[in-house]
C-alpha cells in the first residue's frame, strides 16, 4: 500500500468523521467534561480545529485545502449557532469561530509547506 492510497483510505475518511462527530458533541453537551489541566477555551478551540484540518488533509487529499478551510469554517459557526440554543447553557463566541478557522488556515499551510518539501 502506498502512502497516496493510504491517505485516501476510508479508515482516515472513518476517524476524520469521528473526530468531528466527538468534537460537535463535547461543543454542545450542557455539561462537558473537564479536561486534565483544564485548558482554557480557545487553546481547546484551536487543538479540535487543527486536528480536524490535519485529519481532513489526510483524509480527503484530493480536495483543495480552501475548500477544506470553508467547510471546516463553516462546521465551527454551526458549532457556534447551536451553542446559542438557550437550553444548551453553551456560550456562544463569535471569537470561537475565528479561533477555528485560524487554526485551520494555519494547519492547512503546513501541511501544504511539508508536502511540497516532501515532493522536492
Amino acid at each position: 500500500m502506498t502512502l497516496r492510497s493510504l491517505a485516501d483510505s476510508r479508515p482516515l475518511r472513518f476517524l476524520f468523521w469521528a473526530a468531528a462527530s466527538f468534537a460537535f458533541v463535547m461543543a454542545v453537551v450542557p455539561d462537558p467534561p473537564h479536561i486534565p489541566g483544564e485548558p482554557n477555551d480557545k487553546v481547546q478551540h484551536v487543538v479540535a480545529f487543527a486536528s480536524l484540518a490535519l485529519l481532513g488533509s489526510w483524509a480527503y487529499t484530493a480536495t483543495k485545502p480552501l475548500k477544506l478551510l470553508a467547510w471546516l469554517s463553516l462546521f465551527g459557526g454551526v458549532i457556534e449557532i447551536v451553542q446559542a440554543i438557550p437550553m444548551l447553557h453553551r456560550d456562544s463566541d463569535v471569537l470561537d469561530w475565528i479561533a477555528d478557522s485560524v487554526a485551520v488556515a494555519v494547519m492547512l499551510l503546513l501541511v501544504r509547506v511539508l508536502r511540497r518539501r516532501a515532493s522536492a
